[in-house]
């Protein structure tokens, strides 16, 4: 088996041990126009939860301030969207996590047949 498929392989791979560093570091060291093109598609889909999870982060900076608001609205009954979007984000990311990790083994097993 070629070093080039097991290198496109082992980008996909990397999900599980380093996401961001392992196809960056075989992006800009390899020459080989197919490992480049698997590491940039491994290192976009391994760079889709950490934007979303910089929006989640966002999005419970910003509950955060209005928490003693909506607790005291839980209290009285009054529930609101607001009260249940950090619960949605974690659902929503670890639905999308999944699917990505799911998509990066696919194709590492794809690369080496």
């Amino acid at each position: 088996m070629p070093n080039s498929k097991i290198l496109s392989a082992l980008c996909y791979f990397s999900v599980f041990f380093s996401p961001l560093l392992l196809p960056v570091i075989v992006y800009f060291v390899t020459d080989d126009y197919e490992v480049k093109t698997h590491a940039k598609r491994s290192l976009i889909s391994h760079l889709c939860p950490v934007i979303v999870m910089v929006a989640g982060f966002l999005l419970f900076s910003f509950s955060i301030v209005s928490f003693e608001n909506r607790l005291m609205g839980m209290m009285t009954g009054d529930i609101n969207f607001w009260s249940f979007t950090p619960f949605l984000f974690m659902l929503i990311y670890g639905v999308l996590f999944l699917a990505i990790v799911i998509w990066n083994v696919y194709q590492g097993v794809k690369v080496l047949k």
